[in-house]
């Protein structure tokens, strides 16, 4: 795989300072069911890594501690790693918020069985990857069958009530572009995904996220390789809009990795790039206990672009500046 990296590491995107921290995205492993082109984190079920008891404990110490309101889980598959459930109970006991950012074949999974009916009983987010609502588009990117077992999973979790809008079961589904493109304007792309998996397999969701392909990992490796990488880090850039700076989702998120390191945001985990925290060269959970993140630098490449452009991109989907924005300009202006 081509490191990506001394590619991205000189830059003049512009510094950002912490907010005050809402979000812990817990990375609880790279180990997943899947294998996909554009995952940033480059995971399969190849992968060993996984957050052990003790590190969980801490996540849920820091989470009372700093009085962090929402615990995003992802992975890999984050349902995989063996304290998963421990954890969504040890937070939702709290009444902190949790996010499952769950793949939906999981559901499926041998062991797996209840999973769904776990995460509706903790009345946990469930945030799905669906890359499209064609059968082919999703098998090709994800692997054959992904599309039947995905479409299962959203099945299964409606019939428990996600995605009603009644039973405050949030069910969202993420969009992922299928090569080094932006991502269409997220609300109409959204109406799109609601009517056609709804008249064809009567599906129904909360949200649709729309996210920028990141030019690390397994997707940007495949740039390097076709050689697009600096293609697609033309358009990135040639599409910044400085109105997404002030949404963007590192001011207010702190990115733990399975050993407890931190960072600024998952991309930047995955880029080796550690978080800023008092003096720490390489700040870890542990020391949330004991330092407050608020005004530290965060650490930007040029990967940051692709947070900032077009209508901007984060795991909570477009960003609200950016989108209307966009949405603003004239045709052909994006």
């Amino acid at each position: 795989m081509h490191a990506t990296l001394p590619l991205l590491a000189s830059t003049d995107f512009p510094a950002l300072r912490r907010q005050a921290l809402d979000t812990l995205q817990v990375n609880l492993g790279y180990r997943c069911n899947q294998s996909c082109l554009h995952c940033h984190v480059a995971a399969s079920p190849q992968r060993t890594e996984m957050m052990d008891g003790d590190t969980v404990a801490l996540v849920l110490e820091v989470l009372r501690v700093r009085g962090v309101g929402t615990l995003d889980l992802t992975g890999g598959a984050p349902e995989l790693n063996p304290h998963f459930r421990r954890l969504v109970r040890g937070a939702r006991a709290l009444g902190v918020r949790v996010i499952d950012r769950c793949n939906l074949t999981i559901l499926s999974e041998p062991g797996q069985q209840d999973l769904a009916a776990f995460l509706a009983d903790m009345e946990a987010e469930v945030t799905a990857s669906l890359p499209c609502y064609s059968a082919a588009n999703v098998d090709r990117q994800r692997g054959d069958g992904v599309f039947d077992r995905s479409i299962a999973g959203l099945r299964q979790l409606n019939a428990l009530g996600y995605g009603d809008g009644v039973s405050g079961r949030v069910l969202n589904l993420v969009y992922n572009p299928q090569g080094p493109s932006l991502p269409p304007p997220q609300g109409p792309l959204e109406a799109d995904y609601k009517r056609e998996l709804l008249q064809h397999f009567g599906i129904r969701f909360d949200h649709l996220f729309a996210l920028t392909n990141m030019p690390i990992q397994r997707f940007g490796s495949t740039l390097v390789s076709q050689g697009r990488f600096a293609d697609y880090m033309a358009l990135l850039r040639g599409s910044y809009r400085a109105d997404n700076l002030g949404t963007v989702m590192c001011r207010s998120l702190l990115s733990v990795d399975w050993q407890g390191d931190l960072y600024d945001c998952d991309f930047n985990q995955m880029l080796g790039l550690p978080a800023s925290l008092g003096a720490q060269a390489r700040p870890q959970l542990r020391d949330l206990l004991q330092h407050d993140a608020l005004g530290s630098d965060i650490r930007v490449a040029e990967h940051c672009y692709g947070c900032t452009a077009g209508q901007g991109s984060s795991c909570g989907g477009a960003l609200e500046a950016g989108a209307a924005a966009l949405q603003a300009a004239p045709a052909g202006a994006a």
